[in-house]
């Protein structure tokens, strides 16, 4: 009995480093889960942050496209995903600020649903029409709404998203009362914009820009507290007398509630070396964003006061999804 005792603890010791190893995490792809669809700001946040990411965990980041209701349909998945890791969202403004306050019986609480692993940038919207409109800032788009009523609308990315937000927010600042055209997704609403269907989108750099530089779309102002580096000919709405219309969007990353802590902390940190990165920085910048490592912590107290303030809004304008 003493002789087989021996024997099965100088087997466990010999087995317990490379089990160790094995269950050291990652030790498998992670699924990056995007709530829109392929083209739009938040495709482009993933793939600026995919390499480096395997990179840094030595596994592969596999991007999964769930699109529909705004990033609602997304999120609603990763509140039912196991809280090991290996299923994480690229997080932003409608689904996690916006979306769950619009409606009766909330999908799923931003606060308590979901682990935060840390933000990765932020950037002013843009307020953008056909290259053809005959305003020239969104002062004078104002105008003409207000004289072709019934006529003038706005696209989204969908019910409950940060560009249905931006456009309500107009409406109620400029007293005006725009359609509102909503779609699957930032990609979509732009090339509709571009064909004439609709005839403003507020959204992020990162969707717009490239648009505005090819020529067909406008860029008619900038949401931020300072101009768009690059658009520095484009007002801010602050300049244009409109400063209630002031508002930032965030991107981040998150799991489901429950992650490990040590899961959490190694994310935390691997993401927050990829954000150091120049060429990283540069490709966020040129897309008209600021890379911005806030840490777990920092970043759920961010959200928690962004979902405060929309929440707000939503109360006063009466508004409903359902």
């Amino acid at each position: 009995m003493q002789r087989r005792t021996v024997i099965t603890a100088l087997a466990a010791s010999t087995v317990a480093p490379w089990a160790r190893a094995q269950s050291a995490y990652p030790n498998k792809s992670i699924k990056l889960i995007v709530g829109f669809p392929p083209g739009g700001g938040i495709d482009f946040t993933a793939r600026t942050i995919q390499a480096g990411l395997e990179a840094a965990l030595g596994q592969p980041l596999v991007i999964e496209y769930k699109a529909g209701a705004g990033g609602v349909i997304a999120a609603t998945e990763l509140t039912r995903a196991a809280p090991d890791g290996y299923t994480l969202l690229v997080a932003n403004t409608g689904p996690f600020a916006i979306a769950p306050y619009l409606q009766s019986k909330k999908p799923y609480d931003p606060v308590s649903q979901f682990s935060y692993v840390g933000q990765i940038a932020e950037s002013a919207y843009i307020a953008a029409t056909r290259a053809d409109h005959p305003a020239k800032d969104l002062k004078q788009f104002v105008d003409w709404a207000k004289a072709n009523p019934g006529k003038a609308s706005f696209a989204s990315g969908g019910q409950g998203a940060s560009t249905h937000l931006n456009g309500e927010l107009l409406n109620s600042v400029a007293s005006i009362d725009l359609l509102h055209v909503p779609y699957k997704g930032s990609a979509p609403a732009v090339t509709d914009l571009i064909g004439g269907q609709t005839h403003l989108l507020i959204d992020a750099g990162t969707v717009l820009l490239p648009q505005i530089k090819g020529g067909r779309l406008k860029a008619l102002a900038v949401t931020g507290p300072r101009r768009d580096p690059n658009l520095p000919d484009v007002p801010t709405v602050r300049e244009l007398g409109l400063a209630g219309m002031e508002a930032v969007g965030f991107q981040g990353l998150v799991g489901p509630s429950g992650l490990p802590r040590d899961v959490v902390d190694r994310l935390s940190s691997e993401l927050r070396k990829v954000l150091a990165s120049a060429d990283v920085k540069a490709k966020f910048a040129a897309a008209g964003s600021d890379v911005q490592p806030r840490s777990a912590a920092e970043f759920a107290a961010y959200v928690k006061a962004e979902a405060e303030r929309w929440s707000a809004l939503i109360a006063k304008r009466g508004i409903k999804l359902d």
